[in-house]
């Protein structure tokens, strides 16, 4: 696969910010255990990374706004485009020494995302996908979502976000409904890294709510570039902005919407 100038630009960008946590990920088992330290530190490294990506990208497209995890919006003037950044998505799994995290960057263009960059610098694995140019692991293998039809062959990934909001008890039934229709439910805990997997075909289905822009964009595309299908929990094209998703090839997303749907 040959990239574009601008998806370069946000692999460089992906790569160096990788570096930065791979750096600070090694560190994390010698910190004090207790809450604040690591949580401080982790913080730090999460601000690290995310400055990276802003320089390399502010550098290459100056006129180009921004919409950052930790650095909230900054304002560009070309109007058009806007980098959508999360630097560590897959923090409590960074603090625990779990390998399973990324850096993930979307280049959105008026309403539309049309470029994209996941990378796991622990397992070096670099996705990308550019809008009418598929999706790719290290711009050797282009990715397919996976071709099972059934649920009961599925493995389906979500995430479980049960920290006192209103969702909790939707969320539990849920995955008490859906759970004896699948093979298999995963919780990685990077909502990035599910995106990436469900786009590979590691992952044959996925849903998940209470998400922001930056968990949404990059995997968007990914997984519609890979032949997926992307919505919310209405059915409504899936979109970086209502914090919902349902995904999966076209016959597992019906499957696993009916199931939800069902679920009150």
């Amino acid at each position: 696969m040959a990239r574009s100038a601008l998806l370069t630009v946000m692999v460089n960008a992906a790569i160096k910010a990788g570096k930065s946590l791979s750096r600070d990920f090694n560190e994390v088992e010698n910190l004090q255990v207790s809450r604040k330290g690591p949580a401080d530190f982790v913080s730090k490294a999460d601000l690290r990374a995310e400055q990276i990506v802003f320089d390399e990208l502010r550098k290459a497209r100056p006129t180009y706004a921004f919409l950052m995890e930790e650095g909230g919006e900054v304002a560009g003037t070309d109007g058009q485009h806007t980098w959508i950044v999360d630097p560590l998505d897959g923090t409590t799994n960074f603090l625990h020494s779990i390998p399973l995290f990324a850096v993930a960057i979307a280049l959105q263009r008026g309403n539309e995302i049309v470029a994209s960059v996941i990378y796991n610098p622990v397992m070096d694995e670099l996705y990308t996908a550019e809008k009418g140019g598929g999706a790719w692991l290290a711009d050797r293998k282009r990715l397919r979502v996976a071709e099972r039809r059934h649920l009961s062959d599925a493995v389906v990934a979500t995430g479980i976000k049960t920290q006192g909001t209103s969702n909790d008890g939707l969320q539990l039934r849920q995955l008490a409904h859906i759970n004896p229709a699948v093979a298999g439910i995963r919780r990685s805990g990077s909502i990035a890294v599910d995106m990436a997997w469900l786009a590979s075909g590691r992952f044959d289905a996925l849903w998940e709510a209470g998400l922001k822009p930056w968990d949404v964009a990059p995997g968007l595309l990914m997984v519609k570039e890979a032949g997926g299908l992307v919505t919310d929990y209405a059915g409504q094209t899936g979109s970086v902005w209502n914090g919902q998703i349902v995904a999966g090839n076209e016959a597992l997303h019906g499957a696993l919407f009916k199931q939800l749907r069902s679920v009150q």
